[in-house]
């Protein structure tokens, strides 16, 4: 996922990936992780589209 330095700015960070994985399951709505190309550092995000859904195995 592509941040533009605006939205980076705005979103808190997270050190960790652990961090911010608890930080989304204590959220009353679904979020998921990802590291930000800009700051190497963690946010949430709910968008999942485009998001490649790993194959059944």
């Amino acid at each position: 996922m592509k941040t533009s330095p605006g939205i980076c700015q705005r979103k808190r960070r997270y050190e960790t990936r652990e961090e911010a994985d608890a930080a989304a399951l204590s959220a009353d709505v679904t979020l998921r992780t990802y590291k930000c190309a800009l700051c190497h550092k963690f946010h949430l995000t709910s968008r999942t589209k485009g998001l490649r859904v790993p194959r059944p195995t």
